[in-house]
């Protein structure tokens, strides 16, 4: 799996979504290759979207389309700052429910200082995760760069993601917890969606 982090500052998110419902009409059902993307913008007007392919290859076919091109450029006037993109075929799905379904997203950045070491932890005790935390329906993991990472975290709705949080993690859990916050390279920033913009092909 192929995955594009496109990321930015909207002045208008209603605009934006807008937009991404004119591309999910208009464009995706040419979207070869094309499995899905989950989009929004956070209060502050915070704007990401991953973007999920087959492959780098399918990704870069519907990129050079002219109709994607004229769409992009478009889109990106509503940026006020311009794009930030980070690309990876590095990528963890973790699929308990149907994050399609998801209410509330919570994308989550960073660096770790031992990438292989990270995707070993965030791989093992998955069932122990799902019947501790069954609101949480799936996580998207993308890795890049020097141990850069965007984590897409879906729930069924925000009042059990707060509800979840406050519970006591078990001992097992609570050590993977305690040893992947040893890895990071300070504390992440997190993108709260309320309110996700979720696309899958028709």
């Amino acid at each position: 799996m192929f995955v594009q982090v496109i990321q930015g500052q909207v002045s208008d998110a209603e605009q934006a979504h807008a937009a991404m419902d004119r591309w999910m009409e208009e464009l995706a059902p040419e979207a070869s290759g094309w499995l899905g993307s989950t989009a929004g913008a956070t209060a502050d007007g915070r704007f990401i979207t991953l973007a999920r392919f087959e492959s780098a290859a399918a990704a870069r076919r519907n990129s050079e389309k002219p109709e994607q091109d004229k769409w992009w450029h478009e889109f990106a006037t509503l940026l006020s700052d311009g794009a930030t993109f980070h690309d990876t075929e590095d990528v963890i799905l973790d699929l308990p429910g149907d994050p399609d379904q998801a209410g509330f997203v919570q994308i989550m950045q960073g660096t770790g200082g031992d990438p292989d070491r990270a995707r070993e932890i965030t791989t093992r005790h998955r069932e122990e995760w799902a019947a501790f935390r069954p609101e949480i329906l799936g996580s998207t993991l993308a890795m890049y760069g020097d141990g850069e990472y965007t984590m897409a975290v879906y729930f069924t709705s925000e009042a059990e993601a707060r509800e979840g949080e406050r519970k006591e993690i078990p001992p097992e859990l609570q050590a993977d917890m305690d040893e992947l916050n040893a890895l990071a390279g300070g504390e992440p920033t997190f993108y709260d969606l309320p309110n996700p913009w979720l696309y899958a092909p028709k």
